[in-house]
């Protein structure tokens, strides 16, 4: 440490009022490249003089107004001989520490303020991983990524596209702290981009992108593998690829590539590492029907799917419904309309087949004329036959004419219902 004293200096002149402090030296923070001044202020200096000393490195900067050091970034003024400011420009790593402001006084009196140099983070691309990496699917990657600044930075990983980062197979999260980030397994849904981004508080905060590119075997996907097509219109059919690196896509028929023209129209759309082809054959022929296939290939290898383009004949036009007049009409009576069929219901029974079944439940009227009329009769025979009547089916005996007449009215009106009449018991 430089102590400056002046003990046998003429220009000492001893004063009634002594020099003193009128307020500390701050503390100051100040980012690399700045500049910045530091203030000291005297009240009643006099012609006692001030002196700057840099505590750490030992180095004495200036004496009053006359800068001592051969650095030209540091420089000293005054303001109405009470505030002394000591100015560095461009501040640099090494001008970080304690600066001291004396007074040659007897005893010497001096104070001191820290100079703090935040150093913005910087990423150091020659220790962390390139900017492009490649791997194989199913295969582990690490990450690593490594920076420098003051105070030391925090590293944290994050996905581009903001989707999850998966660790350990187990546990999804949007960011990850650390200077490495381990990927096991990779699969071809983590492929894309990955930001390193450090910061400190200072700013500015930077990043680092790194491409990670997962290879893998071409794969495709066909939604319908047999299509069916009338000739003389277009059909389209399409394949749904995945590969990495890019595969080159195209379509084979009868063993020849097809290539897009008037006849055929090729199109192809690519998402990342997904690619969707479409073929459209226009105006079909009979030529046209066979067996298409969309080839895949990269330089890993390989692969094609099958599509089967057959013929079907356009459906027929339906006949024309016509109306039929009867003959009623064409001697010039007028025609009647059917009345609607009332509604009926079939009343379970044992199926007899000699006998014509009846399709409605005899009235209550009915059923108490019956029971009136049996029960004249004898007893035995009146209960059966009552019970008989009562069941769900009952008989009822044709005549010859009587079928004649049922036969005419079921084929001009539809089915015939004949009225009940009550059989008498043998």
């Amino acid at each position: 440490m430089y102590i400056f004293s002046y003990k046998y200096s003429k220009y000492f002149n001893t004063l009634s009022d002594k020099p003193m402090f009128a307020e500390p030296i701050p503390n100051v923070t100040v980012a690399l490249g700045r500049d910045v001044n530091l203030p000291c202020v005297i009240e009643n200096l006099g012609t006692y003089k001030v002196v700057w000393i840099h505590v750490g490195r030992q180095m004495l900067v200036s004496v009053h107004k006359h800068v001592v050091t051969k650095i030209p970034r540091f420089s000293v003024s005054n303001d109405n001989h009470k505030t002394w400011l000591l100015h560095i420009r461009s501040v640099e790593r090494n001008d970080r520490g304690y600066y001291m402001c004396q007074v040659n006084t007897e005893p010497m009196m001096s104070q001191v303020g820290f100079l703090e140099v935040v150093v913005p983070p910087n990423i150091l691309d020659s220790m962390s991983t390139s900017s492009t990496v490649a791997v194989r699917e199913h295969q582990n990657v690490t990450l690593t990524c490594k920076a420098e600044g003051y105070p030391t930075p925090k590293l944290k990983w994050k996905r581009e596209d903001n989707q999850g980062i998966l660790v350990d197979r187990r546990t999804k999260v949007n960011t990850y702290e650390g200077k490495q980030l381990n990927l096991t397994k990779i699969t071809r849904s983590e492929m894309g981009v990955y930001l390193c981004i450090a910061s400190n508080g200072v700013p500015p905060t930077v990043s680092k992108r790194i491409i990670v590119d997962v290879e893998f075997l071409p794969m495709i996907w066909v939604p319908n593998q047999l299509v069916g097509a009338p000739a003389g219109t277009n059909v389209t059919i399409d394949c749904h690829t995945e590969a990495h690196p890019r595969a080159i896509s195209y379509w084979m028929f009868n063993n020849s590539m097809v290539l897009s023209s008037d006849k055929y129209s090729a199109d192809i759309k690519e998402n990342s590492y997904r690619t969707q082809m479409r073929l459209t054959i226009k105006n079909l022929q009979p030529g046209d029907f066979g067996n298409y296939r969309c080839i895949s290939k990269n330089s890993l290898g390989e692969t094609e799917g099958s599509i089967r383009l057959y013929e079907f004949l356009k459906p027929s036009v339906p006949p024309k419904a016509t109306e039929i007049k009867s003959s009623a009409n064409k001697e010039g009576r007028k025609s009647t309309t059917a009345s609607p069929r009332r509604t009926t219901t079939i009343w379970p029974a044992p199926y007899t087949p000699y006998y014509p079944r009846r399709t409605e439940r005899p009235s209550h009227r009915e059923s108490a004329d019956y029971e009136d009329k049996r029960g004249r009769g004898s007893s035995s025979s009146g209960s059966a036959s009552f019970n008989t009547f009562l069941g769900s089916s009952y008989i009822i005996r044709w005549s010859a004419p009587q079928l004649m007449v049922v036969a005419v009215q079921y084929i001009l009106t539809g089915p015939y219902i004949p009225p009940y009449v009550p059989q008498t018991a043998n």
